[in-house]
C-alpha cells in the first residue's frame, strides 16, 4: 500500500492526505515533516549520507534523520519509527522548533515542508540501514555549519536551514 503523508496549511493545520511522491510532485504540496539531529556526549553531530537511490536529493549530506508522519501517525509515533528504520537506534528527543521550506530537485520532484525539528543524544553505534544512507559520520557542529555555508550544494536544504537555527540556540 502507498505511504500517504499529511497536508497541512501555514499553520500546520491538517487539510488532508496524500499519496507521498504525488505530493513531491513539482509543484510540491505543503505537508508535515520532521527533521532530527543527534548529538552525542562529545558535542558531536550525526550527519547522514543520503543514499543516491533516493528519489530526490540523494547523494547529500543531512541530519541524522528526516522523513514524514504518515497519515494516521502521531509526530511521536513517526520521529521513533524513523529513526529506528533509518540509524538502527532509537533515542529520547524533544522538539525545539519548526518551519516552513521550499526546495525544487532536478527531476521533477521537490519539498514543500512543514518541518518539526527534534533534537536528541546517542552514543552507541549506528547500525544504519543502507538503503536509507550510503554513509554516516560524526562531526563538530562548528565544523559542519562552516562547511555548510561553503558548501552548500553538498547538503540538503533543510539540514542547513535547521543547523542555523539549532547553532544559534546552542549559543544562548
Amino acid at each position: 500500500m502507498a505511504e500517504r503523508v499529511i497536508l497541512v496549511d501555514e499553520h500546520d493545520r491538517e487539510v488532508g492526505t496524500e499519496e507521498k511522491m504525488a505530493a513531491h510532485r513539482l509543484p510540491a504540496k505543503l505537508h508535515r515533516a520532521f527533521s532530527i539531529f543527534i548529538f552525542n556526549t562529545r558535542g558531536e553531530v550525526l550527519l547522514q549520507l543520503r543514499s543516491v537511490k533516493k528519489h530526490h536529493f540523494g547523494g547529500l549530506w543531512t541530519n541524522a534523520c528526516c522523513s514524514h508522519p504518515l497519515a494516521g501517525e502521531t509526530l511521536e509515533q513517526a520521529v521513533h519509527r524513523k529513526l529506528l528504520q533509518e540509524c538502527g537506534f532509537d533515542a529520547e528527543l524533544r522538539e525545539v522548533f519548526s518551519f516552513t521550506y521550499k526546495a525544487d530537485w532536478t527531476n521533477g520532484l521537490g519539498e514543500h515542508e512543514f518541518d518539526h525539528v527534534f533534537v536528541g543524544t546517542y552514543d552507541g553505534p549506528v547500525p544504519g540501514n543502507p538503503e536509507e544512507a550510503d554513509d554516516w559520520k560524526w562531526a563538530k557542529p562548528e565544523d559542519v555549519l562552516r562547511d555548510m555555508r561553503a558548501h552548500p550544494d553538498n547538503y540538503t536544504l533543510w539540514s542547513c536551514m535547521a543547523m542555523e537555527r539549532i547553532m544559534a540556540m546552542r549559543k544562548r
